[in-house]
Parts: structure tokens; C-alpha cells; sequence
């Protein structure tokens, strides 16, 4: 490149030729071998060689990559010659960079505004660190990945022939696809030696198959990700150490994706040369934001929150907070129909999450829907409690939530009984407390039980289980004994780690390098909504289920009694989700061969969220119906009959089935509770 912009012509070189250096001594001159990347045109040049163009890209590629080997300046081939364009000395001294569709003026700009950015966003990470708001625990997270996976490279390094052997299989790949890529460079078909899943959406983009440095770029990822996930497979260690190492293998082959740097994925290079560094800038600012918006920690957003607000928009189906107390308020759904059944449904959702996520909108509301088939609906919203409530445990959610839920629906619905319907952990908690009243040998006038992704035998319960073992929870509940509670945040963040090319780095690269802000997304908004947990509680939960199964062995005791799920004996319903990351199905179906009674098990497609709220108006997804739950789910499923759509309607039969008899409908409150507020009450509205 010479002063005016333009690139000088390059001087052919002898392997013999001679130059003077420095200091003026001749010196041994090697030749000059360049090899340019175009996007462009998807070209690989060599000198000497032919030009083969191997596929046409979109317009608008211009990003070149060039690798000089042992190339002295005054020798190397500029971009335009390796490109086959004679350079123009009359060119003007901004034509190279007209050419190459970049604007160094407004690059240079944008650069200056994107450190301008970063320091905000670095401002915003450490002032909370500074003055003691945030404790991090990086160092802790670090040591337990370290302690795993290195028994994972003991158990490979412990062996010689095993180390030569894991070796061998990840060269041997390396190997293959240099050939490979040989062949392909000569203008032969090749197939691939490692290919990415059909639903992974990062190597989506046509030029990381069409040009053959991205192309290769993305089989060495693919061939090293599946050898190290290979190796954790087949190591012989304990089970729990087996599943915490593949999890976080998992997790680093995909923070290191090269679909995740802007200089390795091009598509964000096309997006960055064509908007001069404009999107970095943007993705900057909204880094910044959303570090802001975390307190000091990262809060990626999924949704444009700006466009949902819960009551407006969200939780929209008519209704009364009809009764409220410092661990709950119940809502009473207005009727839309003149007769309803005269046995009212009472839901119990998770207190992980809020309930909306049944009332999403009309089209998707499951709660809407239950209404219009005449049901009574009533839903309890639980608090997003403070550190004041941080010493309230299960007990306390099953005295004051649970039962007294039920006890206030009863009495507003004149109803001596109720259907009682549990999602998550709210299933789990109904559960319990069937068995604690069996236990009490008491009854509250449930009629029948419905329990959605619910899980009460432990012992399959995924990926969370990564997350659970004595040294873990310890130092979790240290850390909650400083707040009173667990932040909302974190477990958001383990719940979008499970899924984290789904849920964490496709936000990354579309919000922070992109530059794009996310679309407006009801469910995912819902799912960025989360609340706090009372320390008490989530210790118990995660002990006394998780971490020793106690509720599936018999030997949980709550409330002063030893509970029993063989002796709950009420009509039940069950759904599991196929694809469910959080209660995995073979879980759930475990977990109900526990009751001692008769259930309807249903085994719907997709997963925990979209497998639930499916409304049959979507005709989406399908559902398998069965005998009741024995053996294992993959055996129930070969027996079982497919059904196209939603589970809905057949649950709703089912519900008939235990009592059809009608009455008028109910107004919220039935003339003995005085409504307090409009639906979906304020409890709802509190961000955590």
C-alpha cells in the first residue's frame, strides 16, 4: 500500500534473489506465499495456482482474510492483485476503501464510540464490587469445574494407552479433515467430516458451509466439542461427577463457539464491514443496559420488555383477588359461560416462577380457556418474597398456601370439594400435602388431582441434579443466610444455562454483536420475570428432594408427620412432556408409579413450557394416552396411542368424568368474600 491509498504491484521473487537489509548486507529473500479469503467471491487463491470459484455468496461479502507466511512487507501481495484487479496508481487516496466497501472514517468513529460504550458497561460491573453490593463467587464456580473435570483427565491420563488412544481419535478427525479439505479446494464433492445437528441454528448462515475457511473453522469445532463430550461419556467415574462434567463441557464447547466472535462467524463480519462497526457499537450500549438493568450482573434480555407490561397485555382474563396473605393471594376467574361444574378447579402453579405463564394471553391462556369450558377457576399468585420472609418453609407454604387456598375457594364456591391442579413444584407441593393429610387422616374435600410436569421420585431428575450434591448446597445456603433468600436471577440463570444454546448465546450474538434488539416475545419475557425464593424453603426442597429423594423413599416428614405417597388414594391426572428439560419425562413417569391409586398418564410433545400451554386452536404438537404408569416411559410409549394436538380437551373430559353436574355460574367472591382488587392483584407485579 503506498502513500495515496493505493496498493503497489508486487515484485516477483526468486527462492535465489538478494536483497540489502538495514544495515545494508544482502540478505536471503524467501518467497512469498499468500493465501486470501474472499467473501465476496468464496475464492481460495494461491500463487501459481488456478482460480476456482467453489459457490457464490450474497452481495454485500467484502471481508478478506489474509495469511502472509514469512512474507517480508515490502513483498507482500496486496488484497487487490490476489483478487486478479490491477491496481490503479490515478486512484484517489479513499478508492481502496470504496472498493472494499469499508469507510475507515466512519469505522475509526464507531471504534471510538464502542470504547466509549465499553467503559460504561465496565462501570457499571465493577462500582457494585467496589462498594461491597456484589460478593462474587466466580472463583468458587470456577474451583468446582476445575475439581470435576479433573478427574475426567486423571481417569484419560492415568493410562498411557488410553491418553494415545484419545489423542489418536481427535487427530485422526483433524486429519480427515484436512483432507478433506484438500479435496474440496480442488474442486472435488466432499462430504463433511463433522456436521452440526439439523436444529442448530448457529451455522445457519449459507457461508459457513459455502466458503471453506468458515466451513473448516466449523468442522474443527464440531470434531473437538464431540471428542471432549466423547471423552466425559466414556470415562469410568461416578455417575454424579459423569453428569456435572458433561454439563459443563457442554457449556464451554458452547461459550467458545466460533458462531459467537465477531472475526470467526460471517455473519457478523458481513454485518459489521456493511454497518461499519455501527452493530458493535449498538450491541455495546445495550451490554451496558442490561448490566445496569442487572444491578452490576449481566440480565440478558430475551424480549422487548418495553412492549408487556402483566395486567395490560399479560394475565388479562377478568377476575377478583378474592382472599391474600403474606405468602399468597387467590384469584377467582369471572364466568363466561351460564352454567359452570359445580366442582371448581383450584391451581396451584411454582412459586419459582409466576403464575401468568397460564394466562400468557387470550389465545394462549390455558386459564381463559378452562373458563370457557365452564369451569371455576381459581389460582393462587404467590409473593415474591423479601428477606423478611426468608425463615418461611414448606410447611408454611402448605399451611398458608396450599390448604388455605383451597379452604377460601370452597367457601366462595359453596362447594364442599375441589379439583386441584399442580404445575412444577407447585405439583410437588400438592402432593405433599395429599400425603401429609393422609398421614393426619384428614380430609379437606379435594376431589381429584392433576399434576403438570411434576415430579416426586428424584432420582432422574436432569440436569439440575448438576447443580446439587452436599458441597454445593452448603454454599448455597451461606450465601442465602446473608439475604434471607435465593435472588431470582440465579436461578433464572441455571434454568437458561440447561439450554444455553438456546437460551443464552443466540442473545449474545444477536443483542451484543448483531447489535438487534430481541423481538417482543410474551413467553420469554414471562421466563426473564423471575422471583426470589425464602431461604428456608428452597433449602428444604433442595435436601429433602433433590439432593437425598426423601419424599419418593418414604422417609420426608413435614409438619410433625411421615409422609406416604402410596397412600394417597384420589382419582389423579398426569402430564409429562416429552422433551421436558427440567422434569424429564422418564421422572415424572417414575414418580407416579408411586401413588396408590389408578392414573391417567398423558405424555405430550415438546417441552416443560410450550408442551403445557399448547391451545388447541394452534392444532400444534401431539399428545400419547395409555395405560397406567409401569415399567419405563419408553416402554409405555410403544403401547401408547398418538393423538394429533392438544392434551387440553382431554384433560378436561377427564375432569367431567368425576363429576359432570352443573350449577349456575359463580360470581368471584359468591357473595361472601369481598374482592380486594382486579385480577391478576399486585403480587404478580413485584420484579425480583
Amino acid at each position: 500500500m503506498n502513500g495515496s491509498g493505493a496498493s503497489a504491484p508486487a515484485q516477483p521473487a526468486s527462492r535465489n534473489a538478494s536483497a540489502p537489509n538495514r544495515a545494508g548486507l544482502p540478505t536471503r529473500r524467501r518467497s512469498c506465499r499468500v493465501v486470501t479469503l474472499s467473501l465476496k467471491r468464496d475464492v481460495l487463491l494461491l500463487p501459481n495456482a488456478p482460480q476456482r470459484t467453489l459457490s457464490r455468496e450474497p452481495p454485500g461479502l467484502s471481508m478478506m482474510a489474509t495469511y502472509e507466511h514469512e512474507c517480508p512487507r515490502e513483498q507482500a501481495v496486496s488484497k487487490r492483485n490476489a483478487l486478479g484487479t490491477p491496481p490503479d496508481e490515478s486512484a484517489a487516496p479513499d478508492a481502496p476503501n470504496a472498493a472494499s466497501g469499508i469507510d475507515l472514517e466512519a469505522f475509526a468513529g464507531n471504534l471510538a464510540r464502542l470504547v466509549e460504550e465499553g467503559g460504561r458497561a465496565m462501570a457499571a460491573y465493577l462500582r457494585p464490587r467496589e462498594d461491597g453490593r456484589i460478593k462474587d463467587d466466580v472463583a468458587e464456580d470456577i474451583a468446582e469445574v476445575m475439581k470435576t473435570l479433573g478427574q475426567v483427565a486423571e481417569y484419560w491420563l492415568s493410562d498411557p494407552r488410553r491418553t494415545v488412544e484419545a489423542q489418536s481419535r481427535l487427530f485422526g478427525g483433524y486429519l480427515s479433515l484436512w483432507s478433506s479439505t484438500l479435496k474440496r479446494l480442488g474442486g472435488e464433492e466432499t462430504d463433511p467430516v463433522a456436521a452440526p445437528s439439523v436444529r442448530d441454528a448457529r451455522f445457519a448462515d449459507p457461508a459457513w458451509s459455502s466458503n471453506p475457511f468458515f466451513d473448516a473453522l466449523k468442522q474443527t469445532y464440531l470434531l473437538t466439542s464431540n471428542w471432549a463430550e466423547g471423552l466425559v461419556k466414556e470415562a469410568e467415574i461416578d455417575e454424579h461427577t459423569k453428569h456435572k462434567a458433561d454439563f459443563y463441557v457442554r457449556q464451554i464447547a458452547g461459550a467458545v463457539s466460533p458462531s459467537n466472535f465477531v472475526l470467526t462467524n460471517p455473519e457478523l463480519l458481513r454485518t459489521t464491514l456493511e454497518s461499519n462497526g455501527e452493530n458493535l457499537v449498538r450491541g455495546m450500549k445495550m451490554l451496558a443496559e442490561d448490566i445496569e438493568a442487572g444491578g452490576g450482573d449481566l440480565r440478558i434480555r430475551q424480549s422487548d420488555d418495553s412492549k408487556f407490561k402483566v395486567g395490560e397485555n399479560l394475565a388479562t382474563t377478568p377476575g377478583k383477588v378474592i382472599f391474600q396473605n403474606e405468602l399468597m393471594q387467590l384469584i377467582q376467574y369471572a364466568p363466561s359461560t351460564e352454567t359452570v361444574l359445580r366442582i371448581p378447579v383450584v391451581i396451584i402453579p411454582p412459586w419459582i416462577n409466576k403464575f401468568y405463564i397460564l394466562d400468557l394471553n387470550p389465545e394462549k391462556s390455558f386459564i381463559r380457556w378452562a373458563v370457557a369450558q365452564g369451569l371455576t377457576v381459581f389460582v393462587v399468585s404467590w409473593v415474591n418474597p423479601g428477606p423478611e420472609l426468608g425463615g418461611k418453609g414448606f410447611a408454611d407454604y402448605m399451611q398458608d398456601g396450599v390448604l388455605k387456598a383451597i379452604e377460601v375457594a370452597r367457601q366462595a364456591a359453596h362447594t364442599r370439594e375441589v379439583h386441584a391442579v399442580g404445575y412444577c413444584v407447585g405439583g410437588t407441593m400438592l402432593a405433599i400435602t395429599l400425603a401429609w393429610l393422609a398421614a393426619m387422616r384428614r380430609k379437606v374435600g379435594i376431589r381429584s388431582a392433576s399434576f403438570l410436569t411434576t415430579q416426586v421420585d428424584f432420582s432422574q431428575a436432569g440436569d439440575l441434579k448438576v447443580f446439587i450434591d452436599e458441597e454445593q448446597i452448603a454454599n448455597l445456603e451461606r450465601k442465602m443466610l446473608e439475604t434471607g433468600v435465593m435472588e431470582g436471577r440465579k436461578m433464572a440463570n441455571a434454568f437458561n444455562m440447561l439450554r444455553a444454546n438456546d437460551l443464552i448465546w443466540p442473545y449474545v450474538v444477536n443483542n451484543y454483536l448483531k447489535g438487534q434488539a430481541p423481538f417482543p416475545f410474551d413467553m420469554l419475557y414471562w421466563n426473564s420475570d423471575s422471583t426470589r425464593l425464602p431461604a428456608a424453603n428452597h433449602s428444604f426442597y433442595l435436601r429433602n428432594c433433590y439432593l437425598d429423594n426423601r419424599l419418593a423413599t418414604g422417609e420426608l416428614e413435614l409438619a410433625g408427620r411421615k409422609l406416604d405417597l402410596s397412600q394417597i388414594s384420589l382419582p389423579t391426572y398426569c402430564l409429562a412432556t416429552r422433551e421436558d428439560h427440567i422434569a424429564p419425562a422418564a421422572s415424572v413417569f417414575l414418580g407416579m408409579q408411586l401413588f396408590g391409586n389408578a392414573t391417567r398418564f398423558v405424555l405430550a410433545g415438546s417441552g416443560h413450557i410450550a408442551g403445557v400451554i399448547n391451545p388447541p386452536a394452534r392444532a400444534k404438537y401431539q399428545y400419547w394416552t395409555g395405560g397406567a404408569p409401569k415399567g419405563t416411559v419408553e416402554s409405555w410409549i410403544g403401547k401408547a396411542e398418538m393423538h394429533a394436538g392438544s392434551w387440553w380437551p382431554d384433560w378436561f373430559a377427564w375432569i367431567q368424568q368425576q363429576d359432570s353436574h352443573e350449577v349456575p355460574a359463580r360470581e368471584p367472591g359468591g357473595g361472601r368474600l369481598a374482592p380486594i382488587e382486579d385480577a391478576p392483584g399486585s403480587y404478580v407485579k413485584v420484579r425480583g
